[in-house]
This record gives C-alpha cells, structure tokens and sequence, in this order.
C-alpha cells in the first residue's frame, strides 16, 4: 500500500512557527536539551510523534546544542498509535536523516489495559534507548495530556500531580524529555492537517473509551464556563510540580 509522505517543510508557516516557540521554550525553561550527545524520540507515527520528531529535527543545532538523533517505535497489532507500515516511517526517518530503531511487542487484544500496555512499551524503548548509548527519550506529550493526567491523579489519587518536562527514570537509568508540554492538541491537528499527516490516528481499541479520552471532554465541558481553563490547568501543575521537584 502506498501512502503519501508528510510535506512539512523548515522554516514552518504561522502555526508551525508557534509550535516551535513553544517547543523551544519549553526546552529553554526546564534545560530538556541540556549536556545530551544523544536523542531518541518515542515514534508511534500518531499526529504527536511526528509532530515532535520535526521539531526536534528544526531546532537541535539551532540555538540548541547539535546532538545525534533516533526515533524508537514499537511495533504490534494491538499497541498504541497507528499500526503503519514501517516502511512509511523509514521514509520519512531517511528523510530526516534520523536513525530508525523498531522494536515489537506482543499483546494480544483480550489482555489490553491501558497501564500495563503503556509500561510494557516504555521499557520496550528505554531498553533500545540504552543499547544505543543514549539516555535521554523525548516523548510527545502536550499541554492536553498534561491537564488529563492531572485530572486523573486528583480523582483517582487524591495527588495534585501532572507530567513532568523533564525526569529521571532511576530504575531505567534514562530521563524522560516532554518539549510539547506547552502545545495544545488543537495545535498540533491543524499542524498535522496541513503538513498531510492528520490521517493518522490511534488504532488501538480501547482508546475511543479511555478514562483519558472522558476526561478531556470533562474539560471540554468546563472550558465553556471558563474559557481560559486548559492553559490555567496546565500551567498550575508545572508550578506545583516544579516547586515540588525542588523540595526533594
């Protein structure tokens, strides 16, 4: 099957360049880029992925220091992302001049849960980040994920807790990077839409009814009242977090 390649092109138009503001920004304010030799982005080939891995492409060796890059995706019928061909991700990997490393995972689709899977596959990449020598994974999380993963810890957890930028995975000697966390998802689909990769989206069957996906019509449902709700979510996990990163 032939499919047509993404025609993102650097320097980006108006949305792409505020996407790399924030990008950058976000890589500035908490040192994501900071003493590595070394980068692997997580490469699902979903709309985020792809999303981070041009714009990592666009700013190392650009105002931040040069540094060898490689994207990791997983392979399965039933796991995260797309299921695309790999040959579409090693097109658009060549293209980069980014080294692609595929790994691939076993789950059968009666087993999937949404926690297990999610921990299966980042060992899965620390694992083939390391045989590589690198030690810093950059996934794509966005300003979005950030406020439902803080939603879910408040009502499942009692935990004010969203995802961190930045943070050391001790027990996998590998610190994960998150450059997107200042991006709204609406950003990144209009972005995805006019580089020719909206059309990819999550395969998995669970993902239409996660507690991820209630959630942020949750927020969908506030934001009508209180316009300005994402980006204040957001923006209080990171100083909450931040602080409490200090007080260790």
């Amino acid at each position: 099957m032939n499919i047509e390649l993404p025609i993102v092109k650097h320097p980006f138009s108006t949305l792409g360049k505020k996407i790399e503001r924030l990008c950058r920004k976000a890589c500035y304010d908490f040192e994501l880029l900071q003493d590595i030799d070394k980068l692997a982005i997580a490469l699902s080939g979903g709309k985020d992925s792809l999303t981070l891995l041009y714009l990592m492409k666009a700013i190392v060796g650009r105002g931040f220091p040069n540094m060898e890059l490689f994207a990791i995706h997983v392979e399965g019928s039933f796991s995260c992302g797309p299921s695309l061909h790999q040959n579409f991700l090693s097109s658009i990997c060549k293209e980069l001049d980014i080294k692609l490393v595929v790994k691939k995972v076993d789950i059968k689709q009666e087993a999937l849960e949404c926690y297990s899977c999610s921990r299966q596959r980042r060992t899965i990449i620390f694992n083939a980040a390391k045989e590589c020598g690198i030690h810093t994974v950059a996934f794509g999380h966005h300003l979005d994920d950030n406020n439902q993963t803080l939603l879910m810890n408040l009502f499942h957890k009692a935990e004010f807790a969203s995802l961190m930028p930045k943070i050391k995975m001790i027990d996998y000697d590998v610190t994960i990077i998150r450059p997107l966390i200042y991006v709204e998802e609406k950003d990144i689909i209009n972005f995805a839409k006019q580089n020719n990769f909206a059309r990819i989206t999550c395969q998995c069957p669970l993902g239409q009814n996660s507690k991820r996906k209630i959630t942020n019509q949750l927020i969908d449902e506030i934001e009508k009242e209180y316009p300005h709700v994402r980006k204040n979510l957001s923006k209080a996990g990171l100083i909450y977090g931040s602080k409490k990163a200090l007080n260790k």
